[in-house]
Formats: C-alpha cells, sequence, structure tokens
C-alpha cells in the first residue's frame, strides 16, 4: 500500500489525490442520475465556460503562493476588456481592424500589469496586508469603470472578434487552448525558473528567503504584476464571449477562484501548491455546476455545494496528513 502511494506521489504528486477523487466522485454521482450529463453538449459546455474562470484562477493562485491575495483580478480584467473597448471604438468599433484588436490587447494587458505593479510595489515596500491593498486597488478599478462607463455596457465590436469567446479550431473551443496555453506557462515559471522557486521561498517564510539573498521585494512585486496581466486575459476573452464590456462581469468569480486554489491543494499561507491540480478542481467545479443544472437545481444551490465540497475536502486532507504521518 504505501509502495503503491510512493508511485502515484512521484508520478502525480501527492496533491493530486484530491482533486482526481473529487473528480472520480462527480463523474460517477452525475452519471448515475441525468442520463444526459455524459454528452458532447454537456463538456461542449464546461469547455467554453471554464476558461475565463481557469484564467482569473491562475491570476489568484500567484499571489496566494507568496501567502498574499489579490481581490481586483475580476475588475483588473474588466478595466483591461474596457482598454481594449476603447480601443475597438475609437478605431471604427465594428469596423476596426486586427491591428486595433492586437494594439488594444496590447493596451489592455498593460493596463492589467500595472494594476499588480501598484499593488507589488504598495505590498513589497510598505509590508501592508495583500487583503487591504488589493481591496482598495478593487475598489478603485470598480469606481473607476462605473465612472467610465455610468454603469452600462460597451459593445459593437468587429466580427473576428467573437470567434476568440466561442469559435473552436480542430473541434477544440479557442478559449480553451488559450486556457491551456497560460496553465502551461504558469506551471514552467512555477517549476522552471527561479521567480518560481522564490515564490515559493517567500510563502514558506519571506524572512528565511530574504536571508537567503533572494531579493523578496522584486519578487512580490513580479508575482503581482503576472497576475494583473494573466488577469487581463481572461478580461480579452470575456468580452468576446459576452460581445459586450460592462464593469461588473465576473464578479461572482473572485471567490470562487479562492475555492479552486484550495480545492487544488494551494497552501492557504503560500509556499506550497502547483498549478494542475488546481486545473483538474476547476474541471470539477464546473462539471458540478454543469451536472446540477441538469438536474433542475438552482444556481446558488450549486454555490451552497461548493463550499460544502471545499469543507470536505479540507476535512479530508487533514485525515490523510494524520493518517500517512502516523503510518511513517
Amino acid at each position: 500500500m504505501m509502495r503503491l502511494y510512493s508511485s502515484f506521489k512521484q508520478v502525480l504528486g501527492a496533491d493530486m489525490a484530491g482533486p482526481l477523487a473529487a473528480l472520480l466522485i462527480v463523474l460517477v454521482v452525475f452519471g448515475l442520475t441525468s442520463p444526459q450529463f455524459f454528452t458532447a453538449a454537456t463538456f461542449g459546455s464546461v469547455a467554453f465556460q471554464l476558461p475565463e474562470l481557469g484564467i482569473l484562477t491562475l491570476a489568484m493562485l500567484l499571489p496566494i503562493l507568496t501567502g498574499g491575495l489579490n481581490l481586483a483580478i475580476t475588475f483588473t480584467a474588466n478595466v483591461a476588456g474596457l482598454t481594449l473597448a476603447w480601443v475597438l471604438q475609437t478605431n471604427g468599433g465594428p469596423d476596426a481592424g486586427p491591428i486595433a484588436f492586437v494594439l488594444g490587447s496590447l493596451l489592455g494587458v498593460s493596463v492589467g500589469a500595472a494594476s499588480g505593479l501598484v499593488m507589488g510595489l504598495v505590498i513589497a515596500f510598505t509590508r501592508a496586508h495583500p487583503i487591504l491593498v488589493s481591496l482598495s486597488m478593487m475598489i478603485f478599478l470598480r469606481g473607476l469603470g462605473e465612472f467610465l462607463t455610468r454603469g452600462g455596457d460597451i459593445s459593437g465590436f468587429p466580427a473576428f472578434v467573437a470567434p476568440i469567446g466561442h469559435g473552436s479550431l480542430f473541434s477544440v473551443p479557442i478559449p480553451l487552448l488559450i486556457l491551456i496555453a497560460c496553465v502551461a506557462v504558469t506551471h514552467i515559471i512555477l517549476s522552471r525558473s527561479r521567480l518560481g522557486f522564490a515564490t515559493y521561498m517567500i510563502g514558506s517564510n519571506i524572512e528565511a528567503a530574504r536571508y537567503s539573498g533572494i531579493n523578496t521585494r522584486k519578487v512580490l512585486v513580479l508575482v503581482y504584476v503576472l497576475s494583473g496581466a494573466i488577469a487581463a486575459i481572461a478580461g480579452i476573452i470575456m468580452l468576446a464571449r459576452f460581445n459586450s464590456v460592462r464593469i461588473g462581469h465576473g464578479e461572482s468569480y473572485l471567490l470562487i477562484t479562492v475555492l479552486a486554489c484550495f480545492l487544488g491543494g494551494i497552501n492557504p499561507f503560500g509556499g506550497f501548491g502547483r498549478v494542475v491540480p488546481v486545473f483538474v478542481a476547476l474541471i470539477v467545479l464546473q462539471l458540478l455546476s454543469s451536472g446540477l443544472n441538469l438536474l433542475g437545481a438552482n444556481q446558488h444551490l450549486a454555490t451552497a455545494v461548493w463550499g460544502l465540497l471545499l469543507i470536505t475536502v479540507m476535512v479530508l486532507r487533514w485525515t490523510s496528513v494524520r493518517f500517512f504521518k502516523k503510518n511513517r
């Protein structure tokens, strides 16, 4: 039994056990209770709904690994979308060309990175708590967005923008391909780069990281810059999917990104966690939501079940840790 556990840990990692078990339970339960669950329509819906939540979760994951938090990810995404919408509107609206879209996207990602830069600088140099700093940025971005849009929507974009949110490439949704690319890049950064190593070190013990020669201020700033840039990519996808921009789009995703991180084995105090288990946890949450919808359940019930699932996973994780420590 212990040999099998060691092999499993070496191949997939111990933190994959919880998400994979949750995935298996969801597939079995809804496969037995809903005949429409194992259909192409269900998994196609999951594939199109998952990317924006998944990319926002990656934006949340990086600060959590340092022991922080970024509560401004959804409003950063929407302000980035507003930036892209403004560039398209000033270059002809529905008649804007691909160059305007590329420039607007780069400017939107730059705006997202700038919001992360401000948060990172404040957190790194003043040692203010990340929750307070990101909450302040969230309020600022929300107020700025409401002021610029007067609480309304901005729509009327070129036709070539829609496939980014609804199109497919070789029968694979384009938003899903973007999510997979973001997951791969984030995984490489965290597992193969000095920035990733320093991120885990800061999350484990920031004082020890500082004494070991790591420039903790620089790392914190880079982490929040990356978080803002990734959130901006989610904002571009939301613009393409909804064919409009509003400062409140995706506001309900904020707490779900935190839930997905913890379900994927991320230590809430930082220093431990991987991208792949979080990706599996995202699939579990989206399948759970789709399965409940097929059963006619209210969306609020799905939210309640998500919370119950998180509590269950935390209890199971604590039990498994105690069990393996005792047997070791």
